[in-house]
C-alpha cells in the first residue's frame, strides 16, 4: 500500500515536471495568470532540478546551451516507478 502511494506521487510529480517543461518554453507577460502557475511549478522542480544541473555538465548544441536536467530526472523518476510496479 505504502509502495502504490509513492508510485502515485511519483507521477504526480512527472506531471508537474512535464508542465514545467512545457511553461518554460514560453516567455510569459508579468500580468498573465500563467505566471503564477509557473511560479508554483518553479517551487516544486527547481529544488530537484538545481541538484541535478550542478551535477550534469551543460550540452552545446551549435550557440545553443541544452539542458538536460529535466530528461535525466523524468527518466530517473520514470526507472523507479518501474523497479517499485
Amino acid at each position: 500500500m505504502i509502495i502504490r502511494l509513492i508510485v502515485d506521487v511519483l507521477w504526480l510529480y512527472l506531471l508537474v515536471l512535464f508542465a514545467y517543461s512545457l511553461l518554460s518554453w514560453f516567455r510569459l507577460a508579468y500580468d498573465s495568470p500563467w505566471l503564477k502557475v509557473q511560479r508554483v511549478l518553479s517551487m516544486l522542480c527547481e529544488p530537484v532540478l538545481g541538484r541535478v544541473r550542478r551535477m550534469l555538465p551543460t550540452a552545446n548544441v551549435g550557440a545553443a546551451t541544452v539542458d538536460l536536467s529535466g530528461i535525466v530526472v523524468f527518466i530517473a523518476i520514470f526507472v523507479i516507478i518501474q523497479i517499485l510496479e
